[in-house]
């Protein structure tokens, strides 16, 4: 019986990924003495680096591409860069071609505005015009409102609404992503590249038809300054950093803890109740990093909760789609044909393959939303270890693929082993029409990992929504779940809540200062505020 179990905290925290490995080190750095639950032996969540085909080749089951980490708030605060090394690739994005050509999107502005101008001068035109505000915009706007609690809407587009940079931005977020990336360019490639650095990891069409986008997605796109960044080694060393961080804070870490319930005493939230039948006591708050069903309706209760927020919860929505992925260890690279027109794309974080019109992508979209396997193979991909060579043995290469996949597409009838197997083969033959060294000799083992797998592992997943929560307009900035709850003392601090799902910690970092400041803490740092943020903004202007 551990003896962790056996005393009261001032707070709990339950869900050990990082957005509870977070708003632990904030608190605990405070003088609170934290409690940080699992359910799994492991922590770290979707920061998951494992051993899956063979030994010392390290694959990214989960979180891959990392935007901006180093740059983040709690990235500093926590001084993480003493604990964790981030690789920023100078060439983000690439996408090869079936006749040879290939589109690379970088770090440098010049350098991409060539590789455009080779597809579309105006398109090069256009991009440089719209780069020079979406940088400005990103710093003064995207990523302090990232950081912060939104402000209410109103208040929000006044403020915005005061300046041109903020009138440009506002415009460009009640617009459909899709509908604008087809109005400002012509060339399809750099369309269809710029819709892949738009969506979520390549979550392409599904996210950017689905409506507006508050949070401002088309230009962070236009800004090469910011950027995915690769964790060395694997994404679990910075779950491994966050957790020394801690430790070393005076938190305290317990593995494999199973929770019947959420214990309401009084209308506040007081600790956890285990299936064994003890209870772990906090005399301060319990913050949940779970979905919103499992935390309210599987650990609370409906009958502890009131109408409105019942019928709040009843509205949240999941993305609707999956993912497949297919992780390689390789003995060579995959070495694009694509190469001998710009060789920088060997070296390029991330590859989108196989859809070389929008009517590709149109007809892989039509397939995932209506619950069928794509019958045309898109995806995106990378070279992992020609960026970061830690992550396979002294000489070899990993490589995965990520394919946007119904939770449960109709297989028609067969099992699912064996759809899992032929989607593969599926992949590789894509692949090799890219890259012609894709061959079974090559590969020295793969490993399949589907919705299915991982919503088994992270129940949280639910439909396996990676994210936890659609990123649409009614559930993101002003509208997102919130981070209090009726119950006093109960905090949401995961992906549910501004700024949602993926690896931000933004949720984690903007849940401590409003805990902090709720329980009358010194905070020792200075949170990011989006009112003083939009306020320079409109100062500036004036």
């Amino acid at each position: 019986m551990s003896a962790a179990l056996e005393k009261t905290y001032d707070g709990i925290i339950v869900g050990a990924g990082h957005h509870g490995l977070v708003l632990g080190s904030y608190l605990a750095r405070c003088g609170l003495d934290v409690l940080l639950v699992d359910r799994r032996l492991q922590y770290g969540g979707g920061l998951s680096t494992e051993e899956v085909t063979a030994p010392g080749f390290y694959h990214n089951l989960h979180s891959i591409n990392h935007f901006h980490i180093t740059e983040t708030p709690w990235f500093k605060d926590l001084n993480l860069a003493e604990r964790v090394t981030y690789i920023t690739p100078r060439y983000e994005l690439g996408q090869p071609h079936l006749d040879g050509s290939a589109l690379v999107f970088g770090r440098d502005l010049e350098e991409t505005l060539a590789n455009v101008a080779r597809f579309s001068k105006k398109d090069a035109q256009t991009f440089r015009e719209w780069n020079r505000r979406a940088e400005e915009i990103t710093r003064s706007i995207f990523l302090p409102e990232r950081y912060s609690e939104p402000l209410p809407q109103a208040e929000r587009e006044a403020l915005l609404s005061r300046s041109a940079m903020g009138r440009d931005f506002l415009a460009i977020t009640k617009r459909q992503p899709f509908d604008v990336v087809q109005e400002l360019f012509e060339n399809e490639h750099v369309q269809l590249l710029f819709l892949f650095k738009v969506s979520l990891f390549g979550t392409w069409l599904v996210d950017t038809m689905s409506g507006t986008s508050p949070m401002g997605s088309v230009i962070r796109a236009f800004d090469l300054e910011s950027g995915y960044q690769l964790c060395q080694g694997g994404s679990f060393n910075l779950a491994r950093g966050l957790m020394e961080t801690f430790i070393a804070a005076g938190g305290r870490y317990q593995p494999q803890v199973s929770i019947q319930k959420i214990l309401i005493e009084g209308g506040k939230a007081s600790g956890i109740v285990l299936h064994d039948g003890r209870t772990v006591r906090a005399r301060q708050f319990v913050a949940s990093t779970l979905d919103v069903h499992q935390t309210f309706e599987t650990l609370i209760g409906r009958e502890q909760l009131p109408a409105a927020f019942l019928n709040k919860l009843d509205g949240f929505q999941y993305t609707k789609w999956s993912l497949y992925g297919l992780h390689l260890a390789m003995h060579e690279p995959a070495q694009l044909r694509s190469a001998a027109f710009d060789p920088n794309i060997q070296r390029t974080l991330k590859w989108s393959l196989g859809a070389e019109t929008m009517e590709d992508l149109m007809a892989a979209h039509k397939d995932v939303v209506a619950g069928k396997v794509p019958s045309l193979v898109q995806f995106g991909c990378g070279p992992l270890s020609a960026i970061d060579p830690t992550q396979a043995p002294p000489g070899k290469h990993t490589q995965y693929a990520w394919h946007v996949m119904p939770y449960d597409p109709d297989i028609g009838g067969k099992d699912y082993a064996t759809f899992k197997e032929e989607f593969a083969e599926k992949i590789i033959e894509v692949f090799a029409r890219y890259a012609p060294n894709m061959t079974r000799k090559n590969i020295i083992g793969q490993y399949v990992y589907t919705g299915r797998e991982y919503v088994a592992e992270f129940p949280q997943m639910r439909g396996g929504d990676i994210f936890m929560g659609a990123f649409n307009a009614e559930q993101v900035m002003y509208n997102h779940f919130g981070y209090r709850t009726p119950i006093s003392g109960l905090y949401v601090a995961g992906s549910a809540v501004h700024p949602g799902g993926a690896i931000s910690g933004g949720s984690g970092y903007i849940s401590a200062g409003i805990i902090a400041r709720e329980l009358g803490l010194k905070l020792w740092w200075q949170p990011w505020d989006a009112r003083e943020a939009l306020s320079k903004v409109s100062t500036a202007a004036a």
